[in-house]
């Protein structure tokens, strides 16, 4: 079983993968800082993505396409948010300029 990071501490690194990557990065919205779950919306030239975490079958951490396999509209990418967000109050939402639509932090995606 692999250890798990507190949330509030793991969106600071991202934040910081990206800023070093050149690409910006910000929180749209705290969620719980120990435990909460995390969405990160990549803005992109098609379009938008919204990661949201995973498991694996193995139990290790990944990330899946919530907003589904193909670049979205931002409109729908924020509807997808939104909805999510009402579902969990502890989740925290983070953004990041993403030309290629690739996250600035190493992730396995479902």
């Amino acid at each position: 079983m692999e250890a798990r990071v507190k949330a509030g501490l793991w969106a600071q690194m991202a934040l910081r993968l990206a800023d070093q990557s050149g690409r910006s990065g910000m929180v749209l919205r705290k969620g719980d800082p120990d435990s909460g779950g995390i969405l990160c919306l990549l803005r992109g030239r098609e379009g938008c993505v919204v990661l949201s975490q995973a498991r694996d079958g193995e139990g290790r951490a990944a990330w899946m396409r919530g907003s589904g396999p193909r670049p979205v509209p931002e409109a729908e990418a924020d509807a997808y948010v939104a909805r999510q967000v009402q579902r969990d109050p502890d989740l925290w939402v983070l953004e990041f300029d993403a030309p290629d639509l690739l996250p600035p932090f190493e992730a396995r995606i479902l």
